[in-house]
C-alpha cells in the first residue's frame, strides 16, 4: 500500500502506473515546464525532476512507497542530481561534464498524427538560432581592441553592499551589466555593428524532419551540431520529441491498431459485411457468415493491417477490432410477435415457483443521483472519517 502519492500527483499518474506510464508523464511535463520555456516554472520543474528520479528507479520507488518522501531522505536516495542533469539524460543531452565542452541542446515536442506515423511523412520545421557572426568571426569586434571593463575591473562581477538591520550589512554578487560577466569589452566604435558585441547573430534554420513509418509516440530524432553556436564551445543539438495526437477511431497499442466497430443484434447473429478504412484510406471489406455469432465485446483481428514495423515498414502489426453490439431500445417489436421471436431463438430457463420466494420489481438505476450519493458520502467521509465495520488493531 502506498503511504505518500505526492511525487505520484506531482506527475499526474497513478500509484500503479508502469515505468512507461511514468517516463510519459514525465517528458510531456518536463517539456511544458523547462525553464527555457517557462522562467518561472523552476521551482515546478524541480518538483517534476525530483518525482521523476525517485519514481522512475524501482529501489527509490519501493522505498518511497513504504515510507514516503521522509523514507527517501533517511536513505539518501533522492535529490543527488541537478533537475537539468535528469533533462539532459532523458532526452540524450549527457551530464554537466558534457555541457561544459558541449552547448547545451534544444529540444522540441512535435505533435504528429496517427496518419504520419503510419505513412511516413515529412515536415518542416523553422528554428530561430545563435549562429557565429561571420562579420566579426565570433570575437565581437575590432581584433586587439578589447579592453578591461572599468565598471567591474575585469573580474566580471559587480559586489554591492547593504545594510539589512542595525549593525548587519550583506554582500549581493551579480553579473556585471557593462561586460556581460566577461570582465572585458570593446568601446562602441570597435564593436562589431553586426552582432553589437555579442559575438552571435540570431538567423533561422529550416530543418526537415522525416517521420519514419511505424515511429512511436515519444521518439525522438536527433540534429547533431544544429544547436546554439557560441565560440569556444561545440554546438549542442536540436532534438524533436515525437507527440503522437489522439486519432478518433484507432488506439495504437505497440505494433497494434485498435479500434470500436459498433454493429447491430441482426448482424451479429445473422451476419454482416463492413467496409474499415485504413489510416491510408484503403477501404477493407470485413465479413462474418449467418450463424457465426458475435458477442458483445467480442475481440477479433486482422493479420499485418496494424501499424507498419520501424525500419521494416512491409511487416505490419494486427488490426485489432472490438465489437460493441447495439440492442434495440424496449418496446421495439409489438408483445403479440414476442412469441414468434421467442420461437426462434434459444430456449430460455424456467423458473419454478415455491411459497418461500418473493417476487420483486427491476428499476432501472438513475445514475446521477448515484453519483451524487456517492459524492456526499465521500464528503461525510472525510468530515467524520471512515464509516464502516470495526478492524481488529494489529499490536
Amino acid at each position: 500500500m502506498v503511504r505518500e502519492t505526492g511525487y505520484y500527483d506531482l506527475l499526474c499518474v497513478s500509484p500503479t502506473a508502469s515505468v512507461e506510464e511514468i517516463k510519459k508523464a514525465y517528458r510531456k511535463l518536463a517539456l511544458k515546464y523547462h525553464p527555457d520555456k517557462n522562467p518561472n516554472e523552476g521551482e515546478k520543474f524541480k518538483l517534476i525532476s525530483q518525482a521523476y528520479e525517485v519514481l522512475s528507479d524501482p529501489q527509490k520507488r519501493d522505498l518511497y512507497d513504504q515510507g514516503g518522501e521522509q523514507a527517501i531522505k533517511e536513505g539518501s536516495m533522492g535529490g543527488g542530481s541537478s533537475p537539468m542533469d535528469i533533462f539532459n539524460m532523458f532526452f540524450g543531452g549527457g551530464g554537466r561534464m558534457q555541457r561544459e565542452r558541449k552547448g547545451k541542446n534544444v529540444v522540441h515536442q512535435l505533435g504528429v498524427t496517427l496518419e504520419e506515423m503510419y505513412k511516413g511523412s515529412t515536415r518542416k520545421l523553422g528554428l530561430q538560432k545563435n549562429v557565429i557572426c561571420e562579420k566579426c568571426e565570433g570575437y565581437g569586434g575590432k581584433k586587439g581592441a578589447l579592453e578591461k571593463c572599468s565598471n567591474c575591473k575585469g573580474k566580471g562581477v559587480q559586489i554591492k553592499v547593504q545594510q539589512i538591520g542595525p549593525g548587519m550589512i550583506q554582500q549581493i554578487q551579480s553579473i556585471c551589466s557593462d561586460c556581460q560577466g566577461q570582465g572585458e569589452k570593446f568601446n562602441s566604435k570597435d564593436r562589431c555593428k553586426i552582432c553589437h558585441g555579442h559575438k552571435v547573430e540570431r538567423k533561422k534554420k529550416i530543418l526537415e524532419v522525416n517521420i519514419d513509418k511505424g515511429m512511436k509516440d515519444g521518439q525522438r530524432i536527433t540534429f547533431n551540431g544544429e544547436g546554439d553556436q557560441e565560440p569556444g564551445l561545440e554546438p549542442g543539438d536540436v532534438i524533436i520529441v515525437l507527440d503522437q495526437k489522439d486519432h478518433p477511431v484507432f488506439q495504437r497499442q505497440g505494433e497494434n491498431l485498435v479500434m470500436r466497430l459498433d454493429i447491430k443484434l441482426a448482424e451479429a447473429l445473422c451476419g454482416f459485411r463492413k467496409i474499415i478504412r485504413t489510416l491510408d484510406n484503403r477501404p477493407l471489406i470485413i465479413s462474418t457468415q449467418p450463424g457465426e455469432v458475435i458477442k458483445h465485446g467480442d475481440i477479433r483481428c486482422v493479420q499485418n493491417e496494424g501499424m507498419p514495423i520501424y525500419k521494416d515498414p512491409f511487416e505490419r502489426g494486427q488490426l485489432i477490432i472490438q465489437f460493441q453490439v447495439e440492442f434495440p431500445e424496449k418496446h421495439w417489436l409489438p408483445e403479440h410477435l414476442m412469441f414468434q421471436l421467442e420461437r426462434l431463438l434459444p430456449p430460455r430457463d424456467d423458473v419454478m415457483m415455491t411459497d418461500d420466494m418473493e417476487e420483486v420489481d427491476l428499476c432501472e438505476v438513475d445514475v446521477r443521483t448515484k453519483e451524487k450519493n456517492q459524492s456526499r458520502e465521500a464528503y461525510e467521509e472525510d468530515e467524520q472519517g471512515p464509516r464502516g465495520e470495526v478492524q481488529c488493531q494489529t499490536q
